[in-house]
């Protein structure tokens, strides 16, 4: 059994003087930066990024101070900001970035996430183009294909983790669906005061640093008294054999992380501006490294009109959930008040992001307490619904043959057995498209699930697919190793298309954590729990214990970025490399 250690209890008490701290730094680098550096017109890296325009950028890279918890830092910026400039482009108009690196040694790259070109174009150092060297410079140039709201961000090492990141708004070329008088970026992200190569190196070392909230003596008992004594030490073992902890939901959060809008830390409040009786439309982008945010505006309403930038018929809800990458529209009716809290909390409710709708500057609304901490069971790890508290954990068999009462179970790649790198595999995964997820179930809020979402228009391609490709994301919590198939991207061969063809790719989450994949250049057409195409997406959530297919059309050449977009887990090996070739 794992009970909280001296270590995890005192450094719980160190949390709310963190947040003490992170209410010193109003606006980001406002409180880190001399006054000296405004009156030399120096614009401040944290806070509002500008807005750039037109089909002619030319674009920075380098090193810029913040300050978000009251010690002073350095980020990479674009053009000296976190987040970077926000890009608005026109749909049909060719763009022309001319992209400079200044960085003192490292190499760099801008990757335009979910936004359709030719692959030398897409920016991934390795696949694409060799990366921008110190003092060089690239020339991006391709024709927007495409309208809505979508992002770029580094994709070099952890230079996305460092600040470098920023949002892209494609006006259409056709006047959208839906009405707005005005519109607002709400873009998420998570910042760390650790250089992030040295956070990636703790969590090679001790993968459950955060997890500040393991199960103590006291939740033991109170199991015992709920289960019994048998159904409470099965429960621990089931657990202590897949050498993971119900409480695990996240691998970093706010125990190590800031998290911000558009720049600014919740005691900076960014604020939105807006009009009664306005329609207004606001851009969710969740740049952040490595955290699911779950969103809503208490007192208002959200319709949700587009997602990853394509527009789905309208549906309204109270919260959603974001994964890392994913982008959503939603319009929103101020009335009745003065001011309404954007409050995005972190999945596993360590802290929040939070940003104000107001009808003028310095007004603000109650900012709600963090929802109860969420329990993984194993119906969540897709263990076919069994009573977690009393099952016996040797059944496990992992072998995919079927078990005495239950239902066939899922079979599993040759390299996933006896795989030193693959602590569990899922018995039963099912879609949960109608599931809102862990934490956000009965929570007495409608909460948008993949089930609500859908297109606004038929299959963009028609075929049924020709083939299909069924791929594992598997992992290991204490060695913090995660892979496809149980290979690490370094021990992987491509995965192969053919142009044109259409196929069906079948994700499997045989791990704990959920994964947010995106594949680079190509779309991915999700399909209903019938096989039917249901929701058009660039990155596809992928929650434990799932199951979910989704169409690609391979209609680009080249080679590109599979991957996880958590950005620790596509490092330590959760990527593949796809060709699309003639």
């Amino acid at each position: 059994m794992r009970f909280m250690s001296t270590h995890r209890a005192g450094a719980v008490a160190g949390i709310s003087r963190r947040r003490f701290v992170q209410g010193l730094s109003a606006g980001g680098a406002l409180a880190g930066l001399g006054a000296h550096r405004f009156a030399a017109g120096r614009m401040p890296a944290g806070g509002p990024a500008p807005v750039l325009a037109g089909t002619q950028f030319d674009l920075t890279i380098g090193e810029a101070p913040v300050n978000f918890t009251g010690r002073e830092r350095t980020a990479t910026t674009v053009n000296g900001t976190l987040p970077g400039p926000t890009l608005r482009w026109r749909e049909g108009d060719f763009v022309t970035l001319r992209v400079r690196n200044a960085l003192a040694a490292a190499r760099t790259s801008l990757h335009w996430h979910g936004i359709l070109l030719p692959a030398n174009m897409d920016g991934v150092p390795g696949l694409s183009f060799d990366g921008i060297a110190p003092g060089g410079s690239y020339l991006y140039r391709f024709r927007v294909r495409q309208a809505g709201t979508y992002w770029y961000h580094s994709h070099s090492m952890f230079q996305e983790q460092a600040g470098l990141y920023g949002a892209i708004v494609v006006d259409p070329r056709e006047p959208a669906p839906f009405r707005h008088d005005r519109e607002h970026v709400v873009l998420l992200s998570d910042w760390t005061d650790l250089d992030p190569a040295a956070l990636f190196r703790r969590m090679k070392k001790d993968s459950s640093f955060d997890n500040y909230y393991q199960r103590t003596v006291g939740d033991f008992a109170a199991d015992v008294r709920r289960l019994g004594w048998s159904g409470a030490l099965a429960d621990r073992k089931a657990w202590g054999e897949m050498r993971m902890t119900p409480t695990d939901l996240s691998d970093v959060n706010a125990n190590t992380y800031t998290y911000l809008v558009n720049g600014v830390t919740p005691a900076g409040n960014w604020t939105g501006l807006c009009a009664r009786g306005e329609k207004v439309l606001l851009r969710f982008i969740n740049g952040s490294a490595m955290t699911y945010f779950d969103v809503r505006i208490p007192g208002l309403g959200m319709t949700v009109v587009a997602a990853d930038g394509q527009y789905i018929h309208p549906v309204t809800v109270d919260e959603f959930r974001i994964a890392v990458a994913e982008t959503f529209d939603v319009l929103v009716e101020p009335s009745g008040q003065e001011a309404w809290t954007i409050f995005a909390q972190d999945s596993a409710r360590t802290g929040y992001a939070r940003g104000t709708l107001a009808l003028r500057e310095g007004l603000a609304a109650p900012i709600p307490p963090l929802d109860p901490r969420p329990i993984l069971t194993m119906d969540d790890m897709g263990h076919g619904g069994m009573d977690h508290g009393a099952m016996d954990h040797s059944a496990m068999d992992h072998s995919g043959h079927d078990m005495p009462g239950m239902p066939a179970m899922q079979t599993h790649p040759a390299t996933e057995h006896g795989n030193p790198l693959v602590d569990m595999q899922t018995m039963s995964p099912a879609p949960k498209l109608d599931d809102p997820g862990i934490g956000l179930r009965g929570n007495g809020r409608n909460v948008l699930t993949y089930a609500a979402m859908r297109s606004l228009f038929d299959d963009p391609d028609g075929r049924e697919p020709g083939r299909e490709l069924e791929l594992h994301l598997t992992g290991h919590m204490e060695k913090f190793a995660w892979s496809f198939n149980g290979l690490r991207f370094m021990d992987a061969e491509p995965l192969r298309l053919k142009y044109g063809e259409r196929l069906r790719v079948v994700l499997v989450n045989d791990t704990m954590m959920s994964h947010p994949i995106h594949l680079h250049g190509l779309w991915s057409d999700v399909e209903d729990d019938h096989g039917a195409f249901h929701l058009r997406k660039h990155t596809v959530d992928m929650p434990p214990g799932t199951r979910r297919g989704y169409r690609v059309r391979a209609d680009a050449l080249g080679r590109w970025a599979y991957h996880c977009h958590l950005l620790y887990h596509m490092e330590a090996g959760m990527m593949r490399e796809v060709r699309v070739e003639e």
